[in-house]
């Protein structure tokens, strides 16, 4: 389809070191046995030592810190990332447009009664809050109990960290042991927005803007493909003439702006002077976007956000609950999806390639 739209497109391979449910669950589990060892034995300081180990081995991870222990336990496995050259080619700027075409597993943890619940007792609050759930919060804070626990011997604090590990390894193999969604929203909502973004840029060029539109494998394993892209192309992408936009999850009925994203403490993305750009375009267009929202979870904006280049992420939520729609749920299937906001996705990010061509705020962003 890309190809077809006129964008010159590539598949290329990429390595990655798998992750996420089966490869953090020993962390949960060396917690548990610590915690245990704890109350059993007389020593303290070991089992602490290694349920502190085991936490920030596990934020070091999820959090696309050096990545040790999955780099010690699995083997590089292949991926495939699509690279699309479509814009103008001899365009002295580029926007990078991300998404990715892997899905997740889904697993009881995902149910979203609770939250919806909420919404509907507590519709005042919901409304307050623009940050996503802090869902890693509780993994590392089992491991944090049992080590504070053996540490200083408390009892009470060692059992707590035990039920609450038991409760994270459960999840974890439920995760481990699920199937994998169909994908329609998260993230094949985004792979549409890229063709139709291929064909927009055809009948509709912008001189002066190379656009690379840039689908990467493995995004669900806490990002996989897009390192291998940053290995392959930052070292010809200035960071004073490059802009990245992550789509992702653009299918639920409110399209946002996110600022930043954390899954452990938050980090805005980088020149807010960017998605300041993308605010006023949208405005412009008569697409006004939500400002203010950060995701607790992580994406692939924050690999080039931290290697220095301006980014934002679109994405979308029900904006009754804040939920997004079918988020890993085997019921996110393409008759659930919104295509008037896949549609604004769309207009948005070609708007905003416009404007960076034409330099009416691009230069001035660094």
């Amino acid at each position: 389809r890309l190809d077809r739209a006129g964008a010159q497109t590539r598949m290329e391979e990429e390595l990655f070191y798998d992750g996420y449910a089966r490869q953090l669950l020993p962390f949960g589990l060396a917690c548990l046995a610590a915690g245990v060892w704890s109350l059993i034995g007389r020593r303290r300081l070991l089992p602490a030592v290694i349920a502190a180990a085991a936490t920030a081995a596990l934020i070091d991870d999820v959090s696309n810190g050096e990545r040790m222990w999955r780099k010690l336990v699995t083997r590089p496995k292949r991926t495939w990332n699509v690279v699309a050259h479509a814009g103008d080619p001899a365009g002295e700027r580029t926007l990078v447009v991300l998404a990715h075409h892997d899905a997740a597993p889904t697993g009881r943890v995902f149910d979203q009664s609770l939250q919806k619940w909420g919404a509907r007792r507590f519709p005042w609050l919901i409304a307050r809050i623009d940050v996503s759930l802090p869902i890693w919060w509780p993994v590392a804070g089992a491991g944090g109990l049992v080590a504070g626990g053996a540490a200083s011997g408390n009892r009470k604090l060692a059992a707590a960290g035990i039920a609450l590990s038991a409760l994270i390894v459960a999840i974890a193999v439920d995760i481990a042991h699920s199937p994998i969604v169909p994908g329609a929203n998260d993230n094949l909502s985004a792979v549409a927005a890229l063709v139709a973004l291929a064909e927009l840029l055809r009948e509709r060029p912008v001189p002066g803007l190379r656009v690379l539109l840039v689908s990467c494998g493995a995004e669900e394993v806490l990002q996989g493909g897009i390192y291998g892209f940053a290995e392959r192309h930052f070292p010809n992408l200035r960071k004073d003439r490059t802009w990245f936009l992550n789509l992702d999850t653009i299918g639920s009925p409110e399209l946002i702006m996110a600022e930043g994203e954390g899954p452990f403490w938050m980090e805005d993305y980088t020149d807010p002077g960017f998605r300041d750009l993308i605010a006023r375009t949208a405005e412009r267009i008569g697409q006004p976007l939500r400002r203010g929202t950060r995701s607790r979870a992580s994406s692939d904006a924050v690999i080039p956000s931290r290697a220095g280049y301006p980014t934002a992420m679109l994405a979308s939520w029900e904006p009754g609950s804040k939920v997004l729609s079918n988020y890993h749920l085997m019921t996110d299937t393409p008759e659930n999806l919104s295509y008037d906001t896949i549609e604004r996705a769309v207009t948005i990010t070609h708007a905003v390639a416009s404007e960076l061509a034409a330099d009416t705020g691009g230069a001035k962003l660094q």
